[in-house]
């Protein structure tokens, strides 16, 4: 029995020994092979990796006027392993103009791993960014004296005009997430945070060099390794062409000064975007330098929310220029034909259910209905298309029907500008308004979207959109904002044509009804002796003052612009809408405003609409 246990006590005691071996053999192939913690501190010792960055793609406008570049700016970076125990905090924090307590906070925000999670003690990190040349002067004479701290050369963006902040977007410190999510990245990089520069990052950022250099023991340089024969030359962006034309873009700024709402211009031909413009807006140069964070908590919260793209992320009932595409689809579906007479006694008026409209002839055909915007004609074309049992077995096979027809237009999903934060808008479908009314629901019950209003939702842009659909006659491109990327082809899905459910034929008479519209009907003040223009305009219903909307396009034959105008609280479509639209298309086809016309300009530039809190 004694020798059992003897037996079994060894066979333990050998166990454990056998485990202690084993966890110091793992233990000892971790640190040596797998851990580069050693690595570090042996390089650290005698390699200095000093990132060289590279200069970031200039932005272009549509006829080669220079928009974004860059200026030298100089960062000072710290190598915490080489800071010396007797380092002169008083005088490096004196040569830098900044306090103690500022330099021991910064030193502590970099050292702690949630805030950078990319710190090591043996690269460098970024300490103080964007230097002034002065500043750089003055720290470069005495870095002799500070150990561990270098200086690294950068650019900064710089942005030549004062317009296009919700296009061209600005560049700031990498986030926590940016770096998660993309090891290029490291603490105190730069990237794209909105529009352009956000979008299109990895084509203007380049890609980063190194210099491998040699320094002692005390960090003094003491040349390239073996020659810079591993070092890497910084690749530059690549350049960026826009589609908007900067002269345009500054004419709608100033046509809505004062006022919240969007214009968006497309060119029909090749999606291509040649305005983008939300009010109210901002200087894109107040986002660049040390003072870009508080520049940008001050824009943050402002009520008028001027850091809004109104233009893709505004999601707005569409009015009466929604009329359109419900002609497109009841002309195509064979609920109407282009000389149906439908009637309007002051409104559509059906079972106890009254919609208003203004007085006109009736009753009356497609195109004078399209010329007067006729609440009546489009809201018996809805009310016979839902109620149509011997073409759609029920009412929801008449609603998705309708949908699909909606979709196919570019409504209710994104379109896909190359822009970030686009809002896809609301087409409601049978599935909708089964849960919102138990699937009792009729066509009197959602007649209101036959007009553009109700439970349809869609952004300036997607109007843009129609307005270049149907300038097309019946296709669109999916806007775009960039025209060309230096040395890349441009994306298909900026070049793939997109054609509606609608057909050709029921085109030509929208157009038609959108030409009358100009001639006699609710567009008269955009009628031109030089050229051609068709429009539509809205009046969308709001709890408060409603909103004044246009779309259009011209020339008629070969249009060369489509342009949509949404102002908030401006009334009538032809209060605001009109003229404002009118003009863009004015300056854009001749490339300059008459007399007459620059002075009804500075007329509208100084017109101010007054907002309360409630409508910001």
């Amino acid at each position: 029995m004694n020798n059992f246990e003897l037996e079994n006590r060894r066979l333990v005691i050998g166990g454990v020994a056998i485990l202690i071996i084993v966890v110091y053999i793992i233990r000892l192939f971790m640190l040596q092979l797998l851990s580069d913690d050693y690595k570090k501190n042996a390089d650290s010792n005698a390699f200095l990796k000093k990132i060289e960055y590279p200069s970031r793609g200039v932005i272009r406008d549509r006829h080669g006027k220079l928009l974004v570049y860059n200026q030298p700016a100089y960062d000072i970076m710290v190598v915490t392993n080489e800071m010396a125990g007797h380092l002169d905090t008083l005088e490096l924090c004196a040569t830098l103009g900044i306090t103690r307590e500022q330099f021991e906070k910064r030193m502590l925000d970099i050292k702690n791993k949630d805030k950078n999670p990319g710190y090591s003690r043996f690269t460098q990190q970024i300490f103080m960014s964007q230097l002034s040349d002065r500043e750089f002067s003055v720290f470069q004479e005495k870095m002799f004296r500070f150990p561990g701290f270098y200086i690294q050369r950068r650019s900064i963006r710089q942005y030549q005009y004062p317009y296009a902040a919700h296009v061209l977007g600005d560049v700031g410190e990498v986030s926590r997430g940016d770096i998660e999510e993309d090891p290029y990245y490291q603490a105190g990089d730069y990237i794209g945070k909105l529009g352009i520069e956000r979008f299109y990052e990895k084509q203007l950022r380049g890609e980063k060099g190194v210099q491998i250099l040699l320094h002692d023991a005390h960090g003094r340089i003491q040349g390239k390794y073996q020659n810079g024969a591993f070092d890497r030359k910084p690749i530059p962006g690549k350049d960026l062409t826009l589609s908007i034309d900067i002269r345009l873009q500054a004419l709608g700024e100033r046509l809505l000064e004062g006022k919240i709402g969007s214009i968006v211009a497309i060119e029909p031909a090749t999606g291509e975007v040649l305005c983008m413009v939300s009010s109210p807006s901002y200087d894109p140069r107040l986002m660049v330098g040390r003072q870009r964070g508080k520049n940008h908590r001050q824009l943050a919260l402002n009520t008028w929310k001027p850091l809004l793209n109104r233009s893709i992320m505004g999601q707005y009932p569409p009015g009466s220029t929604f009329k359109t595409t419900q002609a497109l689809t009841f002309l195509s579906e064979g609920i109407i034909t282009p000389t149906t007479l439908l009637p309007c006694h002051h409104g559509f008026v059906h079972r106890g259910l009254r919609v208003g409209c203004h007085g006109h002839a009736s009753p009356l055909p497609l195109v004078p209905a399209i010329s007067t915007s006729c609440n009546g004609y489009f809201c018996w074309g809805l009310y016979y298309m839902m109620g149509n049992r011997k073409k759609y077995p029920h009412v929801q096979d008449a609603m998705n029907k309708w949908r699909d027809y909606m979709v196919s237009m570019g409504f209710g999903y994104k379109l896909g500008i190359d822009l970030p934060g686009e809002r896809r808008g609301l087409i409601p479908n049978a599935e909708y308004y089964d849960n919102a009314y138990n699937k009792s629901w009729n066509g009197l019950t959602i007649i209101s979207i036959a007009i553009g209003q109700g439970e349809v939702n869609a952004t300036p842009l997607q109007i843009a959109n129609l307005a270049a659909t149907i300038a097309n006659r019946g296709y669109y491109y999916v806007p775009h904002v960039v025209r060309k990327v230096k040395g890349e082809p441009l994306d298909t899905t900026f070049t793939r044509k997109h054609v509606s459910k609608a057909s050709r034929q029921a085109y030509e008479y929208i157009v038609a009804g959108m030409r009358s519209a100009v001639e006699r009907g609710t567009c008269r003040s955009a009628e031109r002796a030089d050229y051609a223009v068709c429009g539509k305009t809205g009046t969308a219903q709001n709890r408060g003052q409603d909103h004044s909307v246009f779309m259009g396009f011209a020339p008629m034959e070969k249009p060369k612009i489509a342009v949509a105008v949404y102002v908030e609280n401006g009334g009538w479509g032809a209060d605001y809408g009109v003229p404002l639209g009118s003009l863009i298309m004015e300056q854009y086809i001749n490339g300059k405003l008459s007399q007459a016309s620059e002075e009804k300009a500075t007329v509208f530039q100084h017109k101010r609409i007054s907002y309360g809190a409630a409508n910001r």
